[in-house]
């Protein structure tokens, strides 16, 4: 009989991406009969709650990034850059008297470096393992790998949702083309619409479906920029924004806009709409994969690792 644990799965609250493609793993731990805790912040913390009303879930504070415009986009994540590495010390000190309270067997992080304990089987989730740079400091990648690596060799085990062939990757260079190290484990790409079955309704859909992500203030600089785009058009446009944590409500101003779907009803938009818009991030892209949808991918301005998937997907057809 399979050992029982209490698994802590914790997100980075960067954008709701990090949220949505661990749940196929906390379904499949809940069906293997473990009990599952979710520690969580931000709007990551307010979908998972929403997804499983019934799994107990602790506020765990992190790093919020925050991108600023172009030109500053660069020198604003390098001031942040000694904020991201104290946050994960806080964390790793932080995370131990959580795991002696709830008797925490296992710690499942995606992109919480800290979140490790000594007590604990300690896994990673990351499609980064070569983290790119933007042009101008390209020099440091050698320097950024190494403390990246070293970060993740940490963990017990460093999981890569993505297909180990690189001629099937969907990640590109972020997680292949140089060796990797011992820990490392592709477990293929992660959606939260991967064991979803499409519902026979007889519904309308949209023209055109906008899904609006990402870290402040470059989600509501998107959300405008598509405003703008489409006013005035003649096309049914539904706007999804990306904010769970505020009321469901619907309202009108040239585009019909809802904060948050469920993920029933989003498989169900993304499955019937005629076009899709949305972030290049690398949780979309695997979503659209599993849904074998086609869609126009625009990366957050001056964030290298989209710039680089919209770059590899557009060269590639995939979209």
């Amino acid at each position: 009989m399979q050992k029982q644990d209490t698994i802590l799965f914790c997100p980075l609250n960067w954008g709701l991406g990090h949220a949505t493609r661990i749940v196929p793993l906390i379904n499949k731990s809940i069906s293997e009969g473990h009990n599952v805790i979710i520690g969580a912040n931000g709007v990551a913390l307010s979908f998972l709650q929403q997804e499983f009303p019934k799994i107990e879930c602790v506020r765990l504070k992190g790093f919020n990034v925050s991108y600023w415009t172009k030109p500053f986009f660069v020198v604003g994540l390098l001031l942040q850059m000694p904020l991201f590495y104290f946050s994960i010390l806080i964390e790793h000190l932080g995370i131990k008297r959580l795991v002696k309270q709830k008797n925490i067997t296992k710690i499942i992080s995606d992109n919480r470096y800290g979140l490790r304990s000594s007590s604990t089987k300690n896994i990673i989730i990351t499609h980064q393992l070569f983290i790119k740079l933007p042009k101008a400091f390209r020099v440091f990648e050698p320097f950024t790998h190494y403390i990246t690596r070293k970060l993740l060799q940490k963990f017990h085990e460093c999981w890569v949702p993505d297909y180990a062939e690189q001629e099937r990757s969907l990640s590109g260079e972020l997680s292949h083309g140089k060796p990797v190290w011992d820990n490392v484990k592709y477990i293929g790409p992660l959606s939260r619409f991967q064991d979803f079955k499409e519902e026979s309704t007889a519904k309308s859909y949209p023209d055109v479906l906008i899904i609006i992500s990402g870290p402040e203030p470059q989600r509501s600089y998107f959300e405008k920029e598509m405003e703008k785009r489409f006013s005035g058009t003649e096309k049914e446009v539904l706007m999804v924004c990306g904010k769970p944590q505020i009321s469901q409500e619907i309202f009108d101003d040239n585009t019909k806009k809802v904060n948050h779907l469920s993920t029933q009803e989003l498989f169900q938009h993304l499955t019937n709409c005629k076009q899709i818009i949305s972030r290049s991030g690398y949780s979309t892209i695997m979503d659209l994969h599993v849904l074998n949808r086609t869609a126009e991918i625009i990366p957050t301005p001056g964030q290298s690792e989209q710039e680089y998937l919209a770059e590899l997907h557009n060269s590639k057809n995939s979209f």
